[in-house]
């Protein structure tokens, strides 16, 4: 933690130690997963950029990349880096050896975004997905975001492929040197779209019931475990959708995800992250979940480390850990424009707002360039809150 001037505040929760699982976390305070756009190069590799903008962060008790693409079939982002080629491996070990030399602990979150993709990254040819069905949102392509098209159904040889894209993308983040990997089964990317029963219409073992749609999450979760040890596998999955295009809850997204819940208390993971409300569900099915309705409905089935994330501030993550909502808590964009967000939160020090405009562009400007807190005046409470991260 950076030693800054002020009043320290070190028993806060969000600043006491955890064991999440063998590996020792400094802190309580998690940096959610989030795209930047800055893998500027042909081979979809992270840079001595990526390297530095990780290391500033590693204060963290736990960082959670940006995805990272499981196979060239995955991308479905401009400028986003990836796992599945030696050169990606051999960049992104730049990036975990600079984390480790200053101390921190990071992920690497395995990202597929099946139908939300489009066609400009595949030649022209429709992404894959569960079924044939547009989810009627948005690709952020090289060329600006366009809207999605109807994606081709994925066939069986499709979805064992897939799997095991996930699985050796899982054994190059071993190589890479990150302390373990995280699913992104959530939000609207594929492992999501086999879950909603709108964007999944098969009638084979993948779709249909709960237990079939789910399927595809747990092989690809027993596939990445016979190449990353389970205890260093997390996932992130939930009920919390954005409510738009295809993807608008319904009971049986309460259903999914508590029967998901259940499973996941199967294995030993690293933890789970569980997203709150990303939308007003006021008058919707899921309405009882806004809030912290979300965490005090899914920490009783819960056994394993809960990580909580979005809108989180100082305090509101204090009190989800005080009151044993949650073991850890994940900051997205406040994550952005303070690098030493730890060092913040003991002095109560103000959080600097980041510039949107610069969130995905390409280069150390509003990337790399944030500075620490300085103290020019009394420390006073955090403000900003974060919005739901990109991955």
């Amino acid at each position: 933690m950076s030693r800054l001037h002020g009043t320290l505040d070190a028993q806060q929760p969000l600043l006491q130690p955890y064991r999440m699982g063998d590996v020792q976390l400094a802190n309580r305070i998690v940096m959610a997963p989030l795209t930047r756009s800055r893998a500027t190069n042909p081979d979809l590799a992270p840079t001595s950029l990526h390297a530095r903008y990780y290391a500033q962060r590693a204060a963290a008790g736990l960082i959670i990349s940006e995805g990272t693409w499981i196979s060239r079939d995955a991308v479905g982002w401009h400028d986003v880096p990836g796992l599945f080629t030696d050169t990606q491996v051999q960049a992104w070990a730049e990036v975990t050896d600079a984390v480790h030399d200053a101390g921190g602990v990071i992920f690497a979150q395995l990202w597929h975004t099946g139908s939300t993709s489009h066609p400009d990254f595949f030649d022209g040819t429709p992404p894959p997905a569960p079924s044939a069905v547009n989810p009627g949102l948005s690709s952020p392509t090289a060329a600006g975001s366009k809207p999605t098209v109807t994606p081709r159904a994925m066939t069986r040889t499709d979805i064992r492929t897939t799997i095991g894209d996930y699985a050796a993308a899982a054994a190059n983040a071993h190589r890479a040197g990150f302390d373990g990997v995280q699913l992104q089964a959530g939000f609207s990317y594929l492992i999501g779209q086999f879950l909603n029963p709108r964007t999944n219409r098969r009638t084979d073992a993948y779709g249909g019931s709960i237990q079939n749609r789910t399927r595809f999450l747990f092989d690809v979760l027993d596939a990445v475990a016979e190449h990353v040890d389970i205890g260093r596998v997390g996932v992130k999955t939930g009920p919390a959708w954005a409510e738009r295009g295809e993807f608008v809850s319904t009971a049986d997204t309460l259903a999914t995800s508590e029967y998901v819940t259940e499973r996941l208390n199967d294995y030993p993971l690293a933890h789970w992250l569980l997203m709150g409300a990303m939308a007003d569900l006021t008058g919707l099915p899921l309405a009882q979940l806004q809030h912290d309705g979300m965490f005090h409905h899914f920490r009783p089935l819960y056994r394993g480390t809960l990580i909580a994330n979005v809108g989180m501030t100082r305090d509101r993550g204090n009190a989800l850990i005080s009151q044993r909502l949650a073991d850890l808590v994940a900051f997205g964009e406040p994550y952005i424009a303070n690098p030493d967000l730890p060092a913040r939160f003991a002095l109560g020090a103000p959080l600097t707002k980041s510039e949107r405009a610069l969130h995905y562009t390409p280069d150390a400007h509003g990337y790399t360039d944030y500075p620490p807190f300085t103290p020019q005046s009394e420390p006073q409470a955090d403000t900003v809150t974060e919005t739901a991260s990109a991955d």
